[in-house]
């Protein structure tokens, strides 16, 4: 997998800016995996997915990626640094798990935004589990169960991160949105190459090809003679 160049970085935020989030994931998805088909995309499991994306973030970003909280116990903000041998090890997801002999599918992108409009997050977690399985006899088992089995075969799919508050003392576990926070990354970096593509076409003349064709040191010598 290659890191995003300046031109890639820009033209996946022009094509996502408008999308809804799970659009924005398989974007990033298809840039992440590209031997992947694009039309298969959206139905392998969210871990293969997350991970996918993760590796994409630090061949383009780095491998240190920097994370805050605020404790919702006593407001303070946490800050701290999430590194590779924090995350659960990469493996491909198995294509189904059995749960009190039921099989269930890891769930999918397309899984997802069947329920992406539900306002009960319980009624769409149970619509999530059947349709993962394709039968109705799952509502006799206990959802704890199936839920615990799909994240051991697909820890990926829902990523945890626990904590402990350095003021209050307070634990807990926050969720970690791989494609969220990757793209909110995309987005920054998209809004400051248009400003630096911006000032230097005003400076010198050059086209956009021209100035995203620079190296990013290159590119930052000439700001640093042209910036106010």
């Amino acid at each position: 997998m290659l890191p995003l160049t300046s031109s890639r970085l820009l033209a996946l935020w022009e094509h996502g800016a408008p999308r809804h989030p799970l659009d924005r994931a398989l974007l990033l998805f298809a840039q992440a995996a590209p031997d992947i088909p694009a039309e298969q995309l959206a139905d392998r499991p969210l871990g293969e997915c997350n991970a996918a994306l993760m590796r994409l973030r630090w061949s383009s970003f780095g491998s240190r990626v920097a994370l805050w909280l605020d404790c919702p116990a006593c407001g303070v903000r946490m800050e701290f640094e999430l590194m590779p041998d924090q995350l659960p090890a990469m493996q491909q997801p198995p294509e189904s798990v059995e749960v009190v002999g039921q099989r269930f599918r890891c769930p999918t992108s397309r899984d997802l935004a069947r329920v992406a409009l539900m306002a009960d997050m319980e009624l769409a977690a149970e619509q999530l589990l059947l349709g993962c399985a394709g039968s109705s006899e799952v509502l006799d088992i206990p959802r704890e169960q199936i839920e615990g089995a799909l994240e051991s075969a697909d820890p990926w799919a829902d990523l945890s991160l626990a904590f402990q508050c350095p003021a209050c003392g307070r634990d807990g576990e926050a969720g970690f949105d791989v494609a969220g926070y990757l793209w909110e990354e995309v987005d920054v970096s998209a809004r400051q190459l248009l400003n630096e593509v911006h000032l230097l076409a005003q400076a010198y003349g050059w086209n956009e090809e021209e100035i995203l064709a620079l190296s990013p040191a290159r590119r930052s010598a000439y700001l640093a003679r042209v910036a106010p």
